[in-house]
């Protein structure tokens, strides 16, 4: 796959009128007249659903529910206007983050993998939402008063294009559409890149973390690629120039020290992402045990190795390793579930039960544990009730299209075939492929024939989702 352009913002800087960042304009500018922010939520939500359907994703309640809870975080203290965030995880291990119109967040598996401390990846996490925060997209067009939306959007196909691999051709149809545009990279990202890091640092310090994360994130990526021929995208679309590290680094120092740096719960999650992009567990192991070598401290190294010893199939030292852990730390959700997989995989469906009870009673809304209950109720035959609480999982989280693949499976275990089928079709209109909703919808409504509430139903959602669609290929025109 090809590394995710984050060119909605590169395209936004593109426009952007040269300034200072010190002078940051005001939101209630002409921008709102002409690109208002439900036209960017619209037009966001619109890219993220083709987006989807182009490129692998990162399924992982655990990590999943990280990213959310620490940008939700950020966005809370910070001046965000609209906080309609909507998240999707890309199965890359290249560094990357990204922001685009409407409140959407994307990050590669790649930034846990360069982000060394919870401070680096939040520094990243606030740049970004910086760039929502001064809503770069629909200044961009302002400054050019002829560029339109239908314009714009016309260059999100080409950015789809690009992110999904067709690289030369989708940059070509973006050049295309507006190749005045395209001149310098290095003018167009300044002044947005200036804005963007100073509202994150204001916001780090803000959230409680060390603002100082974030020009020592910089600082050691111009030092790890400063000989590169073909840096990582995001140093591409982000310069890091000595200005701007001197200028993050300087606007870090008038806040004092003691903010948050790191934490165990973000160096879990690296150890779950650096197993994922290994090539075998074994590989994994291996890695751990030196981790471990250096630094016999290193609970998130045990816990790592932990996880590749279980799926390498080695449960005894497996067990042995989560039962220290959880000595230590017995109401860690990260580690108990370990040992739930562990309990899983050695057929002990009771312990793994009770574990999840235990720890459902202590943490009621977390996300990971009722998906590792869902999991556990279908290993125990239990259909019915799994449908039962992805249903209630789908109250809070409707847009995720991991949750509505797995309720049409398990509707089709229960016989629920017109459920199914309207599950499908949420599916498919989250990863952009309308047709295929439609078409389930049709099959639904057959179904339901002899129902007429039911039938009604069905079928003014399949009227919504045709005007979805029409809306959609408006957009992309």
């Amino acid at each position: 796959m090809k590394v995710l352009r984050p060119a909605l913002l590169t395209l936004a800087c593109f426009l952007a009128v040269p300034g200072h960042a010190d002078d940051l304009p005001s939101l209630g500018d002409a921008s709102s007249s002409i690109v208002s922010p439900e036209q960017e939520y619209q037009l966001g939500r619109a890219w993220l659903s083709l987006l989807r359907g182009q490129v692998q994703a990162l399924s992982d309640p655990q990590l999943k529910d990280f990213v959310e809870t620490s940008v939700y975080r950020l966005a809370e203290t910070s001046d965000l206007q609209d906080h309609r965030l909507e998240f999707i995880l890309i199965k890359d291990d290249q560094i990357n983050a990204f922001a685009a119109p409407g409140g959407i967040i994307g990050v590669n598996g790649g930034l846990f993998l360069h982000a060394e401390t919870e401070g680096e990846y939040a520094g990243v996490l606030a740049h970004e939402l910086g760039h929502l925060i001064q809503r770069h997209f629909a200044r961009g067009i302002e400054a050019q008063q002829r560029m339109q939306l239908p314009m714009m959007a016309a260059m999100l196909a080409g950015i789809v294009a690009a992110v999904a691999g067709a690289g030369d051709a989708g940059m070509a149809a973006i050049a295309s559409t507006q190749a005045a545009a395209i001149q310098s990279q290095l003018r167009f990202s300044r002044q947005n890149e200036e804005e963007a890091d100073r509202v994150g640092v204001v916001n780090l310090e803000r959230a409680g973390y060390d603002p100082r994360s974030m020009p020592s994130m910089f600082e050691r990526l111009a030092r790890q690629y400063r000989y590169t021929q073909n840096p990582p995208e995001f140093l591409l679309t982000h310069p890091v120039t000595e200005s701007r590290i001197a200028d993050t680094r300087n606007r870090a120092e008038n806040y004092p020290a003691g903010g948050k740096e790191d934490s165990l719960t973000y160096q879990l999650m690296r150890a779950r992402v650096q197993l994922m992009f290994e090539s075998t567990p074994g590989i994994a192991t291996k890695r751990f045990r030196a981790l471990l070598e250096e630094n016999p401290q290193r609970d998130a190294a045990r816990y790592g190795l932990a996880l590749g010893l279980t799926k390498s199939g080695q449960q005894d030292e497996a067990r042995s390793i989560l039962k220290a852990l959880l000595a230590k730390d017995p109401n860690n959700v990260s580690y108990n579930l370990a040992q739930v997989d562990l309990d899983v995989a050695a057929n002990r469906l009771n312990d793994a039960q009770a574990r999840i009870d235990r720890l459902s009673a202590i943490y009621p809304n977390n996300f990971p544990l009722k998906q590792a209950r869902t999991d556990l109720l279908l290993k125990q035959n239990h259909p019915d009730q799994a449908e039962t609480l992805l249903n209630t999982l789908l109250k809070s989280r409707p847009h995720d299209p991991d949750i509505w693949y797995q309720v049409a499976e398990v509707r089709g275990m229960v016989g629920n075939t017109i459920g199914l089928h309207e599950a499908r079709a949420e599916y498919f209109a989250l990863v952009g492929d309308y047709d295929q909703a439609i078409e389930q919808l049709d099959f639904a409504k057959r179904r339901a024939s002899s129902n007429f509430p039911l039938a009604s139903r069905i079928d003014a959602r399949q009227r919504a989702l045709i005007e979805e669609k029409r809306t959609v290929e408006q957009m992309m025109r």
